[in-house]
């Protein structure tokens, strides 16, 4: 796979400020539909800073989670201290886990296995370190098209480049991979799992101005940086974006001052 490592490590702390306490709500509610139980082993593939792996810690789990960013890691680490929980971290490739077959009673990945190069070897993966009658859970972005966030930037960016349509969508980009919830259940098959179930829901992320929603997107994945560098924008060009974003937020805002932004998310559970 190429190596993505040095992209994630630099954007790490900016995630784990932005993104994994907005996203531990999304993890529990998908633990919750795996069956996750107090004294279960989980194994949280491309764990980030701990979105998934600290709600599964929270429920009483014995959880392990592997990341290719050590500074993920350590983040995570961090965030477990805080809470006087335990997690065992270590560095790894989803492409190739280093665990025996059959060591986990569930095996999961939020927003990680999604963007894998190798997407269909990474479920394989997750299933086999499952033991018989474990689960495999996979968390993905559904429809594009129905992202509040993609189209909040697409339209901002729209506000200096007027020919800018977001990234190309066929083929999906790689973080979309997964969108089409008959894929995932499809992948999820072909890695040996049955009684195959894909939910989608709806996440919400509560905005107060547009400088934290752009916050919140440029620091959710290396390649919105990518797509934005490849525009060459200037200072100035970035500083109508935001503008443009904070009304875009304003005008969605409620009473409360917060604009609510939705996302589909697929829910997809395997029993091997």
């Amino acid at each position: 796979m190429p190596d993505t490592r040095e992209a994630w490590d630099r954007i790490a702390s900016g995630y784990d400020r932005t993104n994994t306490e907005t996203q531990m709500w999304l993890g529990n509610e998908s633990l919750v539909r795996a069956g996750l139980r107090p004294g279960m082993r989980l194994l949280d593939i491309a764990s980030g800073s701990g979105a998934l792996s600290i709600p599964a810690a929270r429920i009483g789990a014995e959880v392990v989670a592997v990341d290719q960013s050590p500074v993920m890691l350590r983040l995570l680490r961090e965030r477990v201290s805080r809470e006087s929980l335990e997690i065992d971290t270590r560095v790894m490739d989803g492409h190739a886990l280093a665990f025996d077959d059959d060591s986990f009673e569930v095996a999961g990945s939020q927003f990680g296995v999604m963007l894998f190069p190798d997407m269909p070897r990474g479920i394989r993966e997750m299933a086999r370190v499952v033991k018989p009658g474990g689960r495999v859970l996979v968390n993905a972005y559904g429809d594009p098209n129905r992202i509040d966030f993609l189209a909040f930037l697409v339209g901002a960016v729209q506000s200096v480049r007027p020919e800018f349509n977001g990234p190309p969508m066929d083929p999906p980009p790689v973080p979309f991979q997964l969108s089409d919830p008959e894929r995932l259940a499809r992948e999820l098959a072909k890695a040996g799992l049955k009684d195959v179930n894909v939910e989608t829901i709806t996440e919400s992320t509560a905005f107060k101005s547009g400088a934290e929603l752009w916050d919140w997107i440029v620091w959710s994945n290396p390649i919105v940086e990518e797509v934005l560098g490849s525009l060459a924008l200037s200072e100035g060009e970035r500083g109508v974006i935001r503008q443009t974003l904070d009304r875009m937020v304003r005008d969605r805002a409620g009473d409360d001052g917060s604009a609510i932004l939705r996302n589909p998310v697929n829910i997809g559970i395997g029993t091997k």
